[in-house]
């Protein structure tokens, strides 16, 4: 095949071309250089330049995910989870984002379409309190809903949030238990650790437990315990009965769990995980941009801490200019300082080589010989800064604020405002992934049960995609943004709701996440019983306050 002239170096293969580059015959006359493009255009003269100073040693290569994430995620797993557990910064970012995201967990309200069901507003309601009663009935036992029987629903939505962060991805598996009279329903949720997900020996052709790539009997393609088929779709994933660094004498065997089943097309097992770049199928760790930060900075606050802990001691060093070999005898310790007369103290020293200090004692020193006590000056002056930047960093690439980070509210209204707001951006956002990975599908599988069973109608529902879609209407009310000067936020948002901006039911869920139409049908009953009573409410006192006025007025 012929090639245009242009491109020949390209036919004739990119090593011929680069090395080309190199030579007298791609050199920039205008500039002098050589080893540049003939006219660098774009990027060669910016972050792509290969001659600029400092440039030259940035040799960054990227591969595939697979390369470039599932190669080194066990790594990654490790010292994500070991920062976690020895990292106060790193502890506080994971925990924020449990507390803020998911709180005491998120409350599940179902919110069906009653247009497309034809249903009236009176009809929905009730049967929305109806599904309500139920879920809670399955969600609210630990011993219903999770298939170890250690958590509620609210509390596998806290470990689940917490084990994706900091391992990168979790795993909750569908499991059916048999029912009994107080458990009328079989769904289980057993959530797998991101470790437990990998690739069988058996199918990877190497013989390592470090390979993650294999190959099904049928061609398919596993991608570190996800298998995939020819067009990339995920069908199974494979799951281990043992962790790979546990001490065990069980044997490790793969459990392949089919993506979703057959009969039913529903999920078997579904995948909490954040993706940063097409064709990815495993999650890294929250923390794997900031490992090296946290890691340094866990070592520096320790080296302040041993340092502060050593200066309380009052150190003292012996000068002498004696033989170190030949240190005079009855200089060593006494013992206990205060002891009972007659008796042998308990923590005598005998050593020749060790000192020691207490309170009134006077020891004479040889010849040569000179006291000199330490003084680290510990902590050093700029401690608190170089923390604070490092934490600033660390925030930014976690979204997570250094106030809130840290959880050090110094500064202005306005700053301390921007910077909850901007992190509740990023909380708003992981939680609606977590409410499309985790609650609303395991909803739609307890749904598909309680209208099996009869305990719930919802005529069509496997019939039609569309009317079950109707039927599966929900909303997750998770914990509210909080407040830094309640009485400001409430006039705004009170303005808001007067001029349209936002609707009642909104501005309840930003304040507190509760309920509106809940909150209207208890205030009618609280002032109903108030009125009973000779009592009153407040916004009623306001309005005859202004009847009377206008009253006077006229």
């Amino acid at each position: 095949m012929d090639h245009p002239t242009e491109f020949a170096p390209f036919a004739a293969g990119w090593s011929f071309y680069y090395a080309k580059i190199g030579g007298d015959i791609l050199s920039n006359k205008n500039t002098g250089r050589r080893g540049g493009s003939p006219n660098a255009k774009g990027y060669s003269e910016a972050g792509a330049s290969h001659y600029k100073r400092a440039l030259k040693a940035f040799t960054a290569q990227s591969g595939s995910p697979r390369e470039d994430i599932d190669w080194n995620n066990t790594t990654l797993r490790q010292r994500g989870r070991m920062l976690y557990m020895a990292s106060p910064v790193a502890t506080s970012a994971i925990k924020t984002n449990r507390t803020s995201v998911i709180g005491i967990g998120l409350q599940f309200r179902s919110r069906i379409d009653r247009a497309i069901l034809g249903m009236s507003p009176e009809a929905a309601k009730e049967w929305q309190r109806k599904a309500e009663a139920e879920f809670a009935l399955w969600a609210n036992h630990k011993k219903t809903c999770d298939a170890i029987g250690i958590n509620n629903f609210a509390g596998l939505q806290q470990l689940a949030l917490q084990s994706w962060l900091m391992s990168g991805d979790v795993f909750p598996l569908v499991k059916r238990y048999k029912a009994t009279p107080t458990s009328p329903y079989s769904l289980r949720i057993h959530l797998i650790e991101a470790d437990r997900i990998s690739t069988p020996s058996d199918m990877t052709g190497i013989m390592t437990s470090s390979s993650t790539e294999g190959k099904t009997k049928d061609g398919n393609r596993i991608y570190d315990g996800v298998e995939v088929d020819s067009e990339g779709m995920i069908v199974a994933y494979h799951v281990r009965n043992t962790y790979p660094n546990q001490i065990t004498s069980d044997k490790t065997e793969w459990t392949r769990v089919p993506a979703y089943g057959e009969l039913t097309g529903q999920a078997n097992i579904l995948h909490i995980m954040d993706s940063e770049r097409p064709d990815q199928y495993r999650g890294v760790t929250y923390l794997a941009p900031v490992i090296e930060e946290l890691l340094q900075l866990r070592r520096y606050t320790e080296s302040e801490l041993m340092g502060a802990l050593i200066q309380s001691f009052f150190t003292a060093w012996i000068k002498t200019n004696t033989d170190p070999t030949d240190i005079p005898i009855n200089e060593t310790g006494s013992g206990n300082v205060v002891g009972i007369a007659g008796e042998e103290p308990e923590n005598i020293s005998y050593s020749e080589n060790e000192y020691e200090m207490g309170p009134g004692t006077v020891l004479h020193l040889e010849d040569d010989e000179d006291v000199t006590f330490g003084n680290p000056n510990i902590p050093t002056s700029g401690f608190k800064s170089f923390i604070d930047t490092v934490c600033e960093l660390v925030g930014a690439a976690l979204e997570i604020p250094k106030d809130i980070l840290l959880k050090n509210f110094n500064s202005s209204y306005s700053a301390s405002r921007g910077a909850m707001l901007h992190a509740w951006e990023a909380f708003k956002m992981r939680r609606q992934w977590f409410v499309n990975d985790f609650c609303q599908p395991v909803y739609e599988i307890w749904l598909a049960e309680a209208i099996a069973l009869g305990r719930i109608k919802a005529p069509g529902f496997f019939n039609d995609p569309l009317i079950r879609a109707a039927w599966s209407g929900a909303r997750w009310i998770g914990p509210a943004q909080g407040q830094l000067d309640p009485t400001k936020e409430a006039k705004a948002a009170i303005m808001n709701v007067d001029r349209g901006f936002k609707t009642h039911e909104q501005v309840t869920v930003e304040m507190d996440g509760g309920d509106w139409e809940e909150n209207v049908e208890q205030l009618a009953r609280e002032n109903e019983l108030l009125r009973t009573a000779g009592g009153g409410n407040y916004m009623a006192s306001l309005a005859d306050e202004n009847t009377e006025g206008s009253e006077a007025d006229a």
